[in-house]
């Protein structure tokens, strides 16, 4: 122990250190006082709690930057855009089936990086529209007649029955909102872009099936109709601008069947419009 003076006039001070028997840091002793350090305020700890909540629960603290969220949007909008003109260019024949295609190479084509295009052609992979060739890109699937018909007969068993029950249910009101989109398809049909007129025919059957309420039986139908309309292997369609206006012009009829209530017209219209598409 070594004396120190005190500068205020009074005796030596006798300074030592102490081990703490409960934590066994030293202790500074002035005047035979404890220092105490300091200690925190209720409105730090507070603060301090906050963040570790903030840190547990995956949210971002004032030191981190927070995540990009447009960006991600803009992403899958891309995406979907690039989907959907995959789509355009596999009806209109622009993709030709048994064709391989690379992701880079058509995202040089649509002025876009590999990335969104290759996320839409694995969609389209779900789909059945293409298949992965590994080291290579996607190839475009070979369909045949007996495909198209397979799913004509398909698609027959679903709606039909459907189609029937809902000219029973469905008050003719209804039916006639959907004239302008029954119209749209004989405008599409007389542009004689089978991209186009596709597009236009699915919206058609989407809403007759919606009035279902069944969200299942839209969806199912809709997956159905898109993959009759892929093209066949020998050419983009088999269809011509005739026999766009012929199918167009069945919307018309059909529909005006089913405000009329007349069944056996409604059943000879959807069997032989699954016949004309096989």
């Amino acid at each position: 122990m070594t004396p120190s003076t005190d500068t205020s006039g009074g005796g030596p001070v006798q300074q030592s250190a102490h081990s703490s028997a409960e934590t066994g840091v030293p202790e500074a002793r002035t005047g035979g006082v404890p220092r105490v350090p300091p200690q925190p305020r209720a409105q730090d700890v507070d603060r301090e709690r906050g963040v570790a909540a903030e840190v547990t629960r995956g949210e971002h603290t004032h030191s981190e930057q927070p995540i990009p969220r447009p960006r991600l949007v803009q992403r899958a909008s891309v995406r979907g855009q690039i989907l959907d003109a995959l789509r355009t260019a596999l009806v209109a024949g622009e993709l030709t089936p048994g064709e391989v295609y690379s992701a880079p190479a058509l995202g040089e084509r649509f002025g876009v990086s590999a990335t969104p295009v290759r996320e839409a052609m694995q969609q389209l992979a779900l789909e059945g529209a293409v298949e992965v060739v590994p080291n290579r890109g996607f190839r475009v699937v070979e369909r045949g007649a007996r495909e198209l018909a397979e799913l004509a007969e398909v698609r027959a068993l679903i709606e039909i029955p459907v189609m029937l029950r809902l000219a029973r249910t469905v008050p003719a009101e209804r039916w006639t909102a959907l004239r302008p989109l029954a119209e749209a398809t004989l405008r599409a049909a007389s542009s004689g872009c089978r991209a186009t007129y596709a597009e236009s025919d699915r919206t058609f059957h989407r809403a007759l099936f919606a009035l279902s309420g069944n969200a299942q039986l839209v969806q199912i139908a809709d997956d159905l109709h898109r993959r009759a309309q892929w093209p066949l292997v020998g050419g983009p369609s088999s269809r011509g601008h005739a026999d766009l206006l012929a199918d167009a012009t069945q919307h018309t009829a059909l529909l005006e069947a089913l405000i009329a209530g007349d069944l056996d017209v409604v059943r000879a219209l959807v069997g032989g419009h699954f016949a004309g598409a096989s």
